[in-house]
């Protein structure tokens, strides 16, 4: 019988699901882009690079994996957008209600509708993050609501939802954005104070989704429609570490990774982004279980330490 294959070739302890603190579900999803085809091959090249990646994380001190990491079956539904994302909210629902800190990693954007739905049914007063170089707020396009251009039109009519990093929109999709939480790239660029901002507008939970084009080109270029004048890596961080040290972040989803067989590093860059997101969200709880294990450790050398004493009298 196969092995199931585990989250970054973690050990099996730390992969059953019944365990697992997290849960990890690919969404190998291109069914509308319109441009640069090959998101569906997003999740396989993610899950490859993650196997060789140092699962230490030096920023925090800490090994997530650890808080175990389930890695569900892809969902493959390709049948039709609408179809895809009920499959999508279904299941992330499922895993939601048994508690679970549920991740996607698509996959076009589109994927995110399904997922957005499922966490703002489960959690009040819901913020979304949108981290992103596009809008993403057309109602339709191209003949159905559900495409990657419509992301986040159902996330603007029923959640609080921030858009960071935009630098590429349709004139239409004014008429429907609230600009005043919309934090525009070329204005980001001259205020010193933008992470602060966006974090003053977003309610107690939050959900990300991150759009790989909101990078800059010069860090990951494999991407369906990279932008110029994107985020770089260590803002990026700062500002993903501040939202999850003030807010309840609940969950999230990496999407649009478009991979390129001769360079490896946005696959890579990919990897690492999802492990330094549930890094931040858990390193506390891995802080406090090692101290618990270490507590555990040497209340068992000194029980080990009398016993030995009371043999020798």
């Amino acid at each position: 019988m196969e092995t199931k294959k585990t989250y970054a070739g973690i050990p099996e302890q730390y992969a059953g699901y019944d365990k697992s603190k997290v849960v990890l579900i690919p969404v190998p999803y291109d069914g509308t882009s319109t441009w640069g085809k090959g998101a569906d091959k997003g999740p396989e090249a993610f899950l490859h690079a993650s196997e060789n990646m140092e699962l230490y994380d030096i920023e925090t001190n800490s090994e997530i994996y650890k808080q175990g990491i389930y890695l569900a079956d892809a969902i493959d539904e390709n049948s039709s957008p609408e179809a895809m994302v009920t499959a999508v909210h279904n299941v992330v629902k499922s895993s939601i209600k048994r508690n679970k800190f549920v991740t996607l990693f698509g996959g076009e954007h589109s994927i995110a509708i399904g997922a957005i739905r499922a966490f703002d049914e489960c959690f009040n007063d819901l913020t979304v993050v949108q981290i992103d170089a596009h809008a993403d707020l057309r109602k339709e396009y191209e003949g159905s609501k559900y495409n990657h251009a419509c992301a986040l039109y159902e996330a603007n009519q029923n959640t609080n939802l921030i858009q960071v990093g935009i630098r590429s929109m349709d004139a239409s999709e004014k008429l429907v954005m609230n600009e005043d939480h919309v934090f525009f790239a070329h204005e980001m660029a001259t205020d010193d104070y933008w992470m602060d901002n966006a974090i003053e507008l977003m309610t107690d939970n939050v959900y990300i989704t991150f759009d790989l084009d909101a990078l800059d080109p010069s860090i990951l270029p494999a991407t369906g429609t990279p932008e110029p004048g994107g985020l770089l890596w260590y803002e990026t961080l700062e500002f993903l570490k501040k939202i999850f040290e003030e807010k309840n972040v609940v969950g999230f989803d990496i999407v649009e990774l478009c991979p390129n067989k001769d360079d490896k590093s946005s696959d890579f860059a990919a990897a690492k982004l999802y492990y330094k997101m549930l890094s931040y969200k858990f390193a506390e709880q891995d802080e406090d279980d090692e101290n618990e294990n270490l507590y555990t450790n040497q209340k068992e050398n000194n029980l080990n330490r009398l016993k030995y004493n009371s043999d020798e009298d």
